[in-house]
């Protein structure tokens, strides 16, 4: 924003510290109303004709501003990326450890990826890998939702879950 001096119009519509309207002044006019307030002058329009400049505290105004920001910053929350790995062989009782922390994941709102890795010879049963994405997605299905389906990238076979949208 343009302050004070560095405004380079010569005329200004001026608007006073409560909002009301002061007409159209000079830039020295509207600079000293502003100096009188004990004030800075701030272009807050400079593509209208004429110029719109308000009268404020300038630093006051900034400093609002960036605590909104930051507010706004606080409140907006990204989410995650977490994984969880599975073993083609997995055993129930790890399995249902792996899935109850797969849902503390996703009720935190954070994506889940979810992989199979094979390891030897295990690569020639890829339907037990599939079937151990199937349960989970089956399980995870109240409140998750599936963004791909369970397929391969090398040795391994994923999935990715994220939380259900409300609607």
């Amino acid at each position: 924003m343009i302050v004070n001096e560095n405004i380079r119009a010569r005329e200004l519509r001026v608007i006073g510290g409560e909002g009301e309207q002061l007409g159209v002044k000079t830039r020295e006019d509207a600079l000293t109303i502003a100096d009188s307030f004990g004030l800075d002058l701030v272009l807050v329009s400079p593509n209208a004709e004429p110029p719109v400049a308000r009268i404020m505290d300038y630093g006051k105004f900034r400093y609002e501003q960036q605590r909104r920001e930051r507010e706004q910053r606080r409140q907006q929350r990204t989410s995650q990326t977490k994984e969880v790995r599975f073993s083609p062989g997995i055993e129930e009782h790890d399995y249902q450890t792996k899935l109850r922390q797969s849902r503390r994941f996703i009720e935190s709102g954070d994506k889940v990826r979810a992989s199979v890795r094979f390891r030897g010879r295990a690569i020639t049963h890829k339907d037990l890998g599939q079937d151990v994405l199937e349960d989970l997605i089956d399980d995870m299905s109240d409140i998750a939702q599936v963004d791909s389906r369970p397929r391969m990238e090398g040795r391994q076979m994923f999935v990715m879950l994220s939380p259900k949208s409300e609607k």
